[in-house]
């Protein structure tokens, strides 16, 4: 590790040590990273990412931290999170070329201030554009898929390369970039022009049926489970009676059973032993195997 920082001291990289990672998770849940690096632009990122390889750290790429669980005993290694270049975006016709740092809802505005539409479905996820492309992210029948037409990464190694839309193996909460190590930067957005003030309305419209049908008072990692084929892992949750089923501070949501919600204080163990729970009782009672949609990490 003195290693690791010595060469972001070097280099001027921005990094905390032992910074608790319930400030950084949707679920605030986690205890803290060795180390969280904070990069600007793709030269510090593969500076970070090699020096972390050379002295042996272990690293993971932050976005929102909204479809993760993290340990109660923290992670160790490193956690780089994705700032400066990484969050900014261009429009250029009907097209839009995003950083991977740049928050969806950023993406969806801006889309909707040049008229462009196809991005409605995003509205409300709280996560970041890599994320998004990283696990294909989807809603109200969109999915990044449908639009997102490229992406840039770079390799464990440092190699930049790019990906067109059929070399992205784009499948349900599934891309790529679940099968390699390589690390997202940016990515290409084809869009169709639009009255802005349609675009606007669909966008309310999914943003109202959030509020309205899922926990967004509490902190969550969004929906907990995957879609089983011919069935919602929400209905069979509920089918099952274990709305408001409660463990340590882990809730099944009683507005929606397909989200787990810290209702104060919670801790990772508290997740993964009522997730446990609802996976054993849904299987009794249905058949149905639930797996999970949320990533788990840490030690």
């Amino acid at each position: 590790m003195k290693k690791l920082l010595s060469t972001l001291d070097n280099h001027h990289i921005q990094y905390v040590t032992d910074e608790p990672m319930k400030a950084h998770t949707t679920f605030k849940i986690g205890g803290a990273a060795d180390v969280l690096i904070t990069v600007t632009g793709v030269d510090e990122l593969r500076i970070a990412a090699a020096a972390c390889r050379d002295s042996g750290v272990p690293y993971m790429i932050l976005g929102k931290g909204s479809n993760l669980l993290i340990s109660d005993e923290g992670i160790d290694g490193a956690v780089i999170a994705l700032d400066g270049d990484f969050k900014e975006l261009t429009v250029s016709g009907d097209t839009i070329t995003s950083g991977a740092g740049v928050a969806l809802s950023k993406l969806c505005t801006a889309a909707l201030e040049n008229g462009l539409a196809g991005l409605e479905f995003a509205y409300g996820i709280p996560g970041t554009v890599g994320g998004a492309v990283y696990m294909n992210a989807g809603a109200y029948g969109g999915e990044t898929r449908d639009v997102c037409i490229e992406a840039t990464y770079m390799t464990p190694d440092g190699e930049i390369g790019t990906c067109k839309a059929d070399e992205l193996d784009f499948s349900y909460r599934h891309s790529i970039f679940k099968e390699n190590d390589s690390i997202i930067l940016y990515s290409k957005y084809k869009l169709t022009p639009d009255d802005p003030g349609a675009i606007r309305a669909r966008m309310d419209d999914y943003l109202n049926r959030r509020r309205t049908k899922q926990p967004l008072e509490y902190p969550s990692a969004g929906s907990v489970f995957k879609r089983p084929p011919g069935a919602f892992a929400g209905t069979l949750i509920e089918q099952c009676g274990l709305k408001g089923r409660t463990v340590g501070g882990a809730q099944v949501s009683e507005k929606h059973a397909g989200f787990i919600i810290n209702v104060g204080g919670a801790t990772c163990r508290d997740v993964t032993d009522l997730v446990k729970l609802v996976q054993d009782t849904v299987r009794t009672q249905t058949g149905y195997e639930l797996e999970c949609e949320i990533i788990r990490t840490g030690r």
